[in-house]
């Protein structure tokens, strides 16, 4: 993908979700963070939270909701207080905390003949991937190809979190739409 931010920039939105659930914990106010306008563009971001490796919360929006600071400022609450999958944060866990930013790049429709020429069209580790069903669907971020390198795992699971079974992108032809992110990551403290 393209970059759209500098690294400097990434870590100014590292620093801002930091800041955002700091505060919403009841830490205290900082002072506001150096602006950029290129935190003005609009974009897609998911905010990923993982304690020792482990994921914590994970929210985002696949389609631009605002610019990409104030859609990382919702995320890191949503990651933090309302995936559904976790209890809420703890102000004792906050310290613990490493934080994960994926700037998207717009979804795009991929066009394939059967399950097959699907696998062979994507691009482990570089392709954030949707699978879609009539009402069901569900995203796998481009750095879920980690813990999932092969495709038809991938796929496979992917078809699950849409609440769906396994291997129905084999046959059922769903609708794939491919994106790619800009990663920032926090340095392990």
């Amino acid at each position: 993908m393209e970059k759209i931010l500098t690294e400097e920039q990434g870590n100014t939105l590292l620093a801002l979700a930091r800041q955002t659930i700091s505060e919403k914990l009841g830490g205290e106010k900082q002072a506001a963070m150096p602006w950029d306008s290129a935190l003005e563009s609009e974009c897609g971001t998911f905010v990923t939270l993982k304690i020792n490796g482990a994921l914590r919360g994970c929210i985002g929006n696949l389609l631009p909701s605002g610019s990409v600071a104030e859609g990382v400022q919702r995320n890191a609450l949503n990651a933090a207080f309302n995936d559904s999958r976790f209890a809420p944060l703890t102000a004792g866990e906050l310290p613990q905390v490493e934080i994960d930013i994926s700037v998207l790049s717009k979804p795009q429709k991929l066009e394939y003949k059967d399950g097959e020429d699907l696998i062979a069209k994507l691009r482990p580790g570089i392709d954030g991937v949707i699978l879609q069903i009539g009402g069901a669907g569900a995203t796998f971020l481009p750095q879920v190809w980690e813990q999932l390198p092969d495709p038809a795992l991938f796929l496979d699971h992917l078809c699950r979190k849409a609440g769906m079974p396994d291997n129905v992108w084999r046959d059922a032809h769903p609708d794939i739409e491919i994106y790619q992110v800009q990663c920032f990551e926090e340095v392990t403290r």
